[in-house]
């Protein structure tokens, strides 16, 4: 089955001088540009190439990643505004992403950057861009657990902290005191559940809650005092900056952890850092 807006194994029709014709089956003859051919192709190889419609809606293939496929959320910049709407960088050349003013939560200007999910317009056929998120969020009731790791999208930012799309499919909120290291919109991350309220809002958090956080991170504190000798120049009295370079956690977990293995008689807590007893 060929899928327009995805990466698709296709078959090697014809050769010309200006490219290949690949088969997009109910599409017909797909035209991979020279500059995007392997080198030595032939009738009858195949190709994993990226179908999309050019400029007259015309079916096309490329071998460049788009910076999101239909189904996906990316981070685009604006390159052009007209009379329907605005055009954001997709990651291929020469074809702009089309995001029609009735997509646009709020006009979108020349040069903004700005997170878009990449969808198939049913009347049209085309691919189309919007930033209205919520008609593609919370459609299906969550089922997740506390603690359970999923996918994160970060797309907006308020006074509450950060909303996160969460595995494509829902809202979810990460709250002050759970951001630690830098986040900005467009980034993706693993993250965990923190709490999903009777309402069926979500609580987000960075990393796992209570003792299966405190658990995860001990044991990775040990693997990487063996990995370096038994000594790691690390303390409670080392820099927030320090910690999360090393173990992508906050100081206030990491002093936690620590004493919890004092406590045990694993390690011992030195001036200059820990040591594995």
């Amino acid at each position: 089955m060929i899928n327009v807006g995805q990466i698709n194994r296709l078959e090697v029709v014809k050769i010309a001088d200006f490219g290949v014709f690949l088969d997009a089956g109910e599409y017909g003859s797909a035209l991979l540009p020279n500059r995007f051919v392997p080198n030595e192709t032939e009738v009858g190889q195949t190709v994993d190439a990226f179908l999309y419609f050019d400029s007259e809606n015309q079916i096309a293939a490329t071998t460049e990643q788009p910076i999101a496929k239909v189904g996906e959320w990316g981070l685009m910049k604006i390159e052009g505004v007209n009379s329907i709407g605005a055009f954001a960088n997709w990651g291929i050349k020469g074809k702009d992403l089309l995001i029609p003013f009735s997509e646009q939560r709020g006009r979108l200007a020349l040069g903004q950057t700005i997170l878009v999910y990449v969808y198939t317009d049913k009347a049209s056929g085309r691919i189309v861009g919007t930033t209205k998120f919520n008609k593609w969020l919370d459609n299906t009731p969550s089922q997740y657990t506390k603690n359970q790791q999923v996918d994160l999208i970060i797309a907006e930012r308020s006074d509450l902290g950060f909303k996160a799309i969460v595995n494509g499919q829902h809202w979810g909120m990460i709250f002050p005191s759970d951001v630690f290291g830098k986040l900005f919109i467009g980034k993706k991350l693993k993250g965990f559940i923190k709490n999903v309220r009777e309402d069926g809002k979500i609580d987000l958090a960075l990393q796992k809650v209570g003792v299966a956080k405190m658990d995860d991170l001990s044991s990775k504190i040990v693997d990487t005092l063996e990995k370096k000798g038994g000594f790691l120049p690390l303390s409670d009295k080392s820099s927030p900056e320090a910690i999360f370079a090393e173990f992508r956690t906050s100081k206030g977990t990491f002093k936690k952890s620590i004493g919890g293995l004092y406590k045990q008689g694993v390690i011992v807590i030195e001036k200059e850092g820990i040591r594995l007893v």
